[in-house]
């Protein structure tokens, strides 16, 4: 069993993420997922984007991690889209991340520390036409990630970005299910540790 932190995307905490932790929590995880936009969410992707701009980026993302200071020290971060940077974050800068999972986003793995800590393992997950992800550099970011941690990097047949989400209309099922599986996976492996 883990103790998992997972961070929602740009839309905010969705009925699509509070599923996806309820199936980890069916798998005997604990999972706590902090709401970063005090109970806001959004149709689509760009109007949470300019809330988040409204906001801050920052101060979202400060959330996120506030949000965590009395966790357990041995936590696995998940984050989705711009849920990656508090995951990231966290997992690179916060004593005892056992693992990390990044969904629909990517930064260099020296965006919040020198390098990768070493032996932590570290999964992404994303559509490969993903404009988003392939465009603004998430995918050389994840590649990086393989190169100089071991990332294991899926990418999936498809264009769409939140596809994990069930709650969206780019929600798909076939590769949603995939990624939960070997999330799922992957959270044996550390247990096994």
């Amino acid at each position: 069993m883990a103790e998992i932190i997972l961070f929602h995307h740009a839309q905010g905490l969705t009925e699509g993420i509070t599923a996806f932790a309820d199936a980890l929590r069916a798998a005997g995880h604990e999972v706590t997922v902090p709401d970063m936009y005090d109970g806001h969410t959004f149709e689509t992707l760009e109007e949470g984007l300019e809330y988040a701009d409204e906001v801050g980026f920052g101060t979202v993302i400060k959330r996120g991690q506030d949000a965590v200071e009395d966790a357990p020290g041995e936590v696995v971060y998940i984050g989705f889209s711009l849920g990656v940077m508090p995951a990231q974050a966290l997992a690179q800068t916060r004593a005892g991340a056992r693992g990390a999972v990044f969904f629909h986003s990517c930064v260099p793995p020296t965006a919040f520390a020198d390098e990768w800590p070493a032996g932590l393992p570290v999964q992404v997950h994303a559509m490969e036409d993903d404009e988003l992800f392939v465009e603004e550099g998430d995918l050389d970011a994840a590649r990086e990630l393989v190169k100089v941690a071991g990332a294991e990097l899926f990418l999936y047949d498809g264009e769409d970005h939140l596809f994990a989400d069930s709650s969206l209309e780019e929600y798909d099922e076939e590769a949603a299910a995939l990624a939960l599986e070997r999330v799922l996976a992957f959270l044996a492996t550390l247990d096994a540790r």
